[in-house]
């Protein structure tokens, strides 16, 4: 399983890719082999100010829906318009073309209370 070294982690399996003080978000590999195939993805916040831990949106697979959690604090600017068309990226690419949304992070300093790969990866027992 991947577990790229560049990403900060939470307990929830979202993934956080920090570039100054916008955000990647998506869920990790091991999510996603959880929830097995993705049908739909729905994330109906853009352009709100969310606080950590609060739902930002919900993952479809074929057998469950789960709730998506953001991890720091910030505003929800864009969504990954592919996956209205094609959910199975979360999937087929799950740290790539697969991510969920952009957000402005309210204080980039939040990120670093995130889990390491390494941190990551021992939480799931991998």
């Amino acid at each position: 399983m991947n577990f790229p070294s560049n990403l900060r982690y939470t307990k929830d399996h979202e993934w956080v890719l920090l570039e100054g003080n916008t955000a990647t978000i998506g869920i990790t590999e091991f999510a996603q082999r959880e929830l097995g195939d993705i049908v739909f993805v729905d994330i109906p916040t853009v352009g709100k100010t969310l606080n950590a831990e609060e739902v930002f949106g919900t993952v479809e697979a074929v057998k469950t829906v789960s709730d998506l959690f953001l991890p720091v604090k910030g505003t929800v600017n864009e969504i990954n318009s592919e996956l209205d068309g094609s959910p199975e990226l979360v999937n087929s690419d799950p740290y790539g073309e697969g991510w969920m949304i952009k957000m402005t992070v309210s204080n980039p300093a939040d990120v670093d209370g995130l889990l390491d790969a390494a941190a990551y990866q021992a939480l799931v027992g991998e």
